[in-house]
């Protein structure tokens, strides 16, 4: 642990002079919001389509920050993407909020994402954490309310993956071109989990208690594969996974402390326990993805890795993953696996240039700069928590409850 202390001065550093500064230079003065691309390059695209899930990361990650420094230049960021968030991505007519915007705030893909909305709860949840702010608790439970009337499936339980503007099931409701497209996938279950959970630590309704218990159960029983210990990625309506063998390290490792959270903020000891064994299992199914210089591949499958490029968010879930293996599992080697890929990450991966991470190392060791810096997927939340989560839990602050 004392060699992990070291580490506060330098997360501390890395969020408040690097990643946090670059996404303020991101916003956009004249249509409100953010800029919706800058590329590998350093260019920067006013015109680029906004996307609800950075906008509703963005909103989580400074509302995170300010609760934790005090700074009101992060507040302000903070409202800021609250209010473009709830001006300009919610749908007045239908309710939920569209999956992108035009550069000026006009609509542009109206469909319903159901990941989307997660991400938006978990922004202005978190943003009511850090303000009080009634209206963005009340948004937040109408999104909560939105998934649980147009996304969950009463017969054979889990969440469906999207939607058109009026709520009908979309035939293709693939989240991006590279995911199969099935009706119910771990991604968008993990990132339901993550909202529920920041969503029931300022409203703790009874409802949205069982809810995530049962997405927690969920995870035990249908989304982690008992023969590999990994979770499967894709599911058709009736639980058949459709993943093809393929796993993936990075969301295993998220999911194994996300879940692990989740299991502790509903204190029910059994169900604990039973997480406590599972999250286990799963992170070092994920460690098998793990390098010898410290960073993690991407995808693998039963025979070992597939795709060996090092992305940004991959390496800062492992960082987190593996305190928790180490602070709550009791795996002191963990602890040194932890600052084997932060040195990866600060050797490799922060542009000390222009701010903010790369994309991603491709297995050549070379530097990827044909994908975003900043885009509808490349946003400062997996960074950013990572930062925020050890500074939290390394200083012992009450912040985290």
């Amino acid at each position: 642990m004392d060699l992990l202390q070291r580490l506060v001065p330098e997360l501390s550093g890395e969020l408040r002079n690097d990643i946090l500064p670059f996404w303020q230079r991101m916003m956009d003065l004249e249509h409100g919001g953010f800029y919706g691309r800058m590329d590998g390059n350093g260019i920067l695209y006013p015109e680029a389509p906004k996307g609800v899930v950075m906008h509703g990361r963005i909103l989580w990650t400074f509302s995170a920050a300010y609760r934790l420094f005090g700074d009101l230049s992060y507040l302000e960021t903070a409202r800021k993407a609250c209010s473009f968030l709830l001006r300009y991505f919610y749908d007045p007519e239908y309710g939920g909020v569209y999956w992108s915007l035009h550069a000026d705030g006009t609509p542009l893909d109206t469909k319903k994402q159901f990941y989307g909305l997660s991400f938006v709860i978990y922004g202005l949840s978190e943003y009511y954490r850090a303000t009080g702010d009634r209206d963005s608790l009340r948004y937040a439970i109408l999104l909560y309310e939105a998934i649980e009337t147009h996304s969950f499936d009463p017969h054979y339980g889990g969440y469906f993956e999207a939607a058109d503007r009026c709520w009908n099931l979309l035939e293709d409701m693939r989240l991006s071109d590279k995911d199969a497209n099935e009706r119910k996938t771990m991604n968008t279950h993990l990132h339901i989990l993550e909202a529920y959970t920041n969503l029931y630590r300022v409203w703790p309704d009874s409802g949205l208690r069982s809810k995530l218990a049962d997405l927690v159960r969920l995870f035990l029983d249908r989304l982690l594969l008992p023969a590999t210990g990994h979770l499967g990625l894709f599911f058709d309506e009736y639980w058949n996974d459709r993943s093809r063998g393929i796993c993936s390290y990075g969301h295993d490792i998220e999911a194994s402390w996300l879940l692990f959270e989740a299991a502790e903020i509903l204190e029910d000891v059994s169900l604990m326990q039973e997480v406590h064994h599972s999250t286990s299992v799963l992170a070092h199914a994920a460690l098998e993805g793990l390098m010898s210089d410290g960073s993690m591949a991407y995808e693998g499958d039963g025979d070992g890795v597939v795709d060996s490029e090092r992305h940004w968010w991959v390496q800062a879930e492992t960082v987190v993953g593996l305190y928790y293996l180490y602070a709550f599992h009791g795996e002191n080697r963990a602890g040194s696996a932890l600052l084997k890929t932060w040195q990866y990450i600060k050797d490799h991966l922060i542009d000390r240039q222009s701010g903010e991470w790369f994309w991603s190392i491709r297995d050549t060791g070379a530097v990827n700069r044909e994908d975003d810096k900043a885009g509808l997927w490349k946003c400062p939340y997996h960074n950013g928590r990572m930062c925020l989560e050890l500074l939290v839990q390394l200083e012992n602050r009450p912040e985290r409850r």
